[in-house]
């Protein structure tokens, strides 16, 4: 481990250019991507036994439920006995990392050590809890906002569809010229069409990755945040050349300032088209009518799902008679009796929400491991 390690000289401040200190050199962006890649393999396989171990004590249909919680807390089980007491994890050791405090050039105190490992855990995981429910919440604002802006500039087109002295065709240009591009209107719409990618750090972590293909440092987001930074500690040969991954950074670049380019022209296309269209319904009397209903019955209204089982065979036997009692009316996956039960298209009988959990993460039966579509899963009827 890195602590124990009698091999490892690493120079501080003070001691930084006397003759005696040996500096190991930064490791490259092939190495950590490496040790990362190795983590990752370790830790999905104590995920994959933990959740068998939960799916043996409490039933698959809560196994499948907490999948989450019992990943990210399996994550932190891992960091907590390798990076929070001081030791490297087992990645860094197969790749001959260790991490240092990059304005120190020490080992980790305790306090980056933990701010990183809640950081990279915890902080998404809230962040995957929390935000739903706040997007939920702003796009509701949005929409009532954007509905009775229309609404009111409906009721402005209606006053000002008026004849007048002028010719209709300099009206019509002097409205579109009048009319700014930035409005209060078009930049809540673009926030609720874009609200997804608004609150989602992607863009950063994508801009992270492109700058660390760049300089072979901080390839997570929270090593940046908390300045942590990997030595190499196996000896080079002179004639050895360390490479990195700068044309991946390059190619990055290239595809964030494309796909940039194309989301404004998209934006400037659709607001071109925006103006023609308001033109062109200022022309026409009814169209303060054709905007109303649209504000009082929304075009998409969202399909809550059913808070019970409507054919629950355990208060209701009769709900599908034809099913023999005793085991053969229990799932094989929350070993309870079937509540909606549901037929895979190879034969086999499940709970709706069981056989909807397991084929989400995988699509194939339990039992006989055949391909299952959840769209082709039949509900059970009498």
């Amino acid at each position: 481990m890195a602590d124990d390690d009698p091999h490892l000289s690493l120079p501080t401040p003070d001691t930084f250019g006397s003759p005696t200190s040996h500096f190991y050199p930064f490791a490259t962006s092939p190495d950590i991507i490496r040790s990362h890649e190795k983590d990752v393999f370790l830790t999905s396989g104590l995920v994959q036994q933990a959740q068998t171990i939960v799916r043996s004590l409490r039933g698959a249909r809560y196994a499948h439920t907490n999948s989450d919680t019992i990943k990210h807390l399996t994550e932190l089980l891992y960091f907590s006995l390798t990076t929070a007491i001081g030791n490297r994890t087992l990645g860094e050791e197969y790749c001959d990392l260790v991490q240092l405090e990059d304005d120190t050039l020490r080992l980790p105190a305790i306090g980056r050590r933990v701010g990183y490992i809640l950081s990279t855990i915890l902080v998404p995981w809230t962040l995957q809890r929390t935000l739903p429910g706040l997007r939920q919440r702003v796009r509701n604002k949005l929409e009532r906002s954007i509905a009775k802006q229309q609404f009111r500039n409906a009721q402005q087109a209606s006053l000002l569809n008026k004849p007048t002295l002028s010719s209709p065709d300099s009206s019509n240009k002097s409205k579109s010229a009048a009319r700014p591009f930035f409005t209060k209107l078009r930049i809540q719409q673009y926030i609720l069409e874009h609200l997804d990618s608004i609150t989602s750090i992607s863009p950063i972590y994508a801009l992270s990755i492109a700058t660390f293909y760049f300089t072979g440092s901080y390839y997570h987001l929270s090593k940046r945040i908390w300045r942590l930074r990997y030595v190499f500690t196996k000896k080079i040969e002179e004639n050895e050349q360390r490479i990195g991954y700068e044309v991946l950074g390059v190619l990055m670049v290239l595809q964030i300032a494309v796909q940039g380019f194309l989301h404004v022209r998209k934006i400037s296309a659709s607001a071109n088209e925006d103006d023609s269209t308001a033109v062109e319904s200022g022309e026409k009397d009814s169209a303060s009518s054709a905007l109303l209903p649209s504000i009082q019955h929304p075009s998409s209204i969202p399909v809550l799902p059913a808070s019970a089982a409507r054919y629950d065979l355990e208060e209701d036997p009769g709900a599908v008679a034809w099913i023999p009692d005793g085991q053969q009316r229990k799932c094989t996956l929350c070993l309870e009796v079937f509540k909606d039960p549901s037929l895979t298209t190879c034969g086999h009988v499940f709970c709706w929400v069981c056989v909807r959990d397991w084929v989400r993460e995988k699509p194939e039966c339990p039992l006989c491991r055949q391909e299952v579509l959840l769209s082709k899963v039949l509900p059970l009827r009498g």
